[in-house]
């Protein structure tokens, strides 16, 4: 079975925006930003994948990966 991989802290590297200044901006908590960022999630919303999207000017796919094991 695959997994996906979780690209977060690459892209918010690239951007050069921090944990505390993303979750402000998108709305949602430094702790749940922080599992996200680090892959300790078995679940997304969409308005969260959509509100990172915008506010990181990226795709989907920039932000997320699969590969299988």
């Amino acid at each position: 079975m695959g997994r996906i991989i979780v690209r977060l802290d690459r892209v918010m590297a690239d951007r050069k925006i921090g944990l505390n200044e993303l979750s402000e901006q998108i709305g949602i908590s430094n702790v749940n930003l922080s599992k996200l960022k680090n892959g300790r999630i078995s679940a997304i919303r969409f308005s969260t994948l959509i509100a990172i999207c915008e506010t990181l000017h990226c795709q989907p796919g920039d932000l997320l990966e699969y590969t299988e094991e």
